[in-house]
């Protein structure tokens, strides 16, 4: 049976929207599953429509598992504070194919909006 998933990903639409007051708090989240019988290790990259690219994140997917990476939790990127409200986008490069899927839940209205797709 072959691996499923690429090497390289981009998911082009990130804003970090946020937390608000509702039980439910806005975040932002990558979802990577790693189908290889290897550890996955992943170099993400940042871009910004007027800034330099961010690089030094570093994520760690162990063979045969999932993991979720929350943009707001300093922990999952290595210290960085993806700034609120502002449009970017993430290369990941991972070591072994993964999947790539990409979360927002934004309750900045009284209809929150909950989405997912995959990365490209």
């Amino acid at each position: 049976m072959s691996t499923v998933g690429k090497n390289n990903w981009i998911i082009p639409d990130c804003e970090l929207p946020p937390e608000g007051e509702g039980v439910l708090k806005g975040h932002e989240s990558v979802i990577v599953v790693n189908d290889s019988d290897k550890t996955a290790k992943i170099k993400v990259t940042v871009f910004f429509t007027d800034e330099k690219p961010f690089e030094g994140i570093e994520w760690t997917v162990e063979a045969k598992r999932v993991r979720c990476f929350r943009m707001n939790n300093l922990a999952d990127m290595c210290g960085y504070a993806v700034p609120y409200e502002t449009q970017y986008a993430m290369k990941l490069e991972s070591s072994e194919p993964i999947v790539v899927q990409y979360g927002r839940l934004d309750n900045r209205q009284t209809n929150l909006a909950y989405y997912t797709t995959l990365a490209f």
